[in-house]
């Protein structure tokens, strides 16, 4: 049965699809918020139990289907075209929104004029420390894969995974066929298990979205709506120009095509504000509605949903400028092509949480000395109307893991089911 429809039975009409009961379900706690807000927080907890329902489900989902994804590839050719795919698409589609964000900072300078308001700095030692540039990159490969998992390391069960699933291919047929055949047999249950947890999504966007509504509050906007115009104008020129031209341009596929397919992926993470909470779904997505191999989506999207995140890096990079125009610093070229890099790195270590780009915008403001108290008041501006831009870098976020897994199917030879736009 398809996700979102009911069963084709007499006298009964077809239920609403997922991302219209999605978007109804912001709505209506939309609605709620604003009408009640007293009383809003009282859904709260549907949020929260909706969010550790996926949570719950994503550290095994992902182990089981990169490793199945890894040891169906077969040779070690194969595996290293897709990885270099992989990282090529990645590296390509996040310096170019980092370009997109350091070029309207610049033309619009959203910090010109602003004055800085102390009694919100933040402290960031009060936050989790995110580490340097080069922690980013050793805590790929995890001491102890168990304690990866148990901790929630994404990054460290994603290495894990692959080199176990690579491991699983060099071994003879009589170990490789059973181990390859529990992994498989584990990633399927893995996803049913995820589908009927998705079911619920309505229930839990409904709380989602009315915490949201009450905790944003109002009295800052009208003061950094610049700021907020800026990053909102980039991450719109990325979802609506950059993403659909490189899907057109390297698969022959109308972009809307895939973006139909992908309403009920955009509305959820609209609404978790969490590429990783959102992976189960994109997965599902991918697969059934693009055409997408379990082979190739299994190990690009939960590697993208970690490590690709196309508008986390254009906001850390908008939002240094921002910060340095505020505080009246002027970058010299050099000083952004060193925002340019580390804020690609940082995008990288970012977790697919929500806000974890604020908390690691520390590594990009550090890379360039700012690190006055001044700066942090500024950080703490940026975090009280973060949530709305949070949740719109999360839908480009997604949709560029999604359009990536395209991608990189037809490169493969995969027959996607989208038709070719006739020349």
């Amino acid at each position: 049965m398809e996700l979102g429809k009911a069963d084709s039975q007499p006298g009964r009409t077809m239920k609403l699809k997922l991302h219209w009961q999605i978007f109804i379900a912001m709505a209506l706690g939309a609605l709620w918020a604003t009408l009640f807000p007293a009383q809003a927080m009282m859904a709260a907890p549907l949020g929260d139990i909706f969010m550790r329902l996926l949570k719950m489900v994503i550290v095994p989902l992902i182990l089981t289907s990169i490793t199945a994804g890894v040891a169906g590839i077969g040779d070690s050719r194969s595996l290293g075209r897709l990885g270099a795919k992989t990282f090529l698409y990645y590296v390509v589609t996040s310096i170019l929104a980092i370009t997109i964000g350091l070029t309207l900072a610049n033309v619009i300078q959203p910090g010109v004029g602003l004055e800085v308001a102390q009694e919100r700095a933040i402290d960031p030692s009060d936050l989790e420390q995110p580490g340097s540039v080069a922690d980013i990159l050793l805590r790929i490969i995890p001491l102890n894969p168990v304690r990866a998992a148990a901790d929630g390391d994404i990054l460290g069960i994603i290495f894990f995974a692959i080199m176990f699933g690579f491991a699983i291919t060099r071994v003879p047929d009589r170990y490789s066929e059973p181990l390859l055949t529990f992994f498989q047999a584990a990633f399927e249950a893995m996803m049913k298990l995820t589908m009927v947890i998705i079911r619920l999504a309505p229930i839990g966007v409904f709380g989602l979205i009315s915490r949201a509504v009450v905790s944003m509050g109002g009295e800052l906007f009208q003061a950094v709506g610049l700021y907020m115009v800026t990053i909102a104008t980039g991450l719109t020129l990325h979802f609506v120009v950059v993403l659909p031209l490189l899907l057109l341009i390297t698969t022959g596929r109308n972009p809307l095509d895939h973006y139909r397919a992908m309403m009920s992926v955009m509305a959820m993470a609209f609404s978790a504000s969490s590429s990783s909470a959102t992976l189960p779904l994109t997965l599902e997505a991918v697969e059934h509605k693009a055409g997408v191999s379990n082979k190739v989506s299994s190990f690009v999207l939960p590697m993208g949903a970690t490590i690709n995140m196309d508008g986390t890096a254009l906001y850390e990079c908008a939002g240094v400028l921002f910060i340095a125009q505020a505080l009246g610093i002027d970058l010299s070229f050099s000083q952004q092509l060193i925002v340019v890099f580390t804020a690609l790195l940082a995008s990288i270590g970012a977790a697919g949480v929500p806000s974890a780009g604020l908390v690691m915008i520390f590594i990009v403001l550090e890379a360039v000395n700012i690190t006055s108290p001044e700066a942090y008041a500024l950080v703490g501006v940026m975090l009280a109307v973060d949530r709305p831009l949070d949740m719109y870098r999360t839908v480009v976020n997604v949709i560029s893991d999604s359009t990536g897994a395209v991608v990189i199917a037809h490169s493969e030879g995969e027959e996607l089911a989208y038709p070719r736009i006739r020349k």
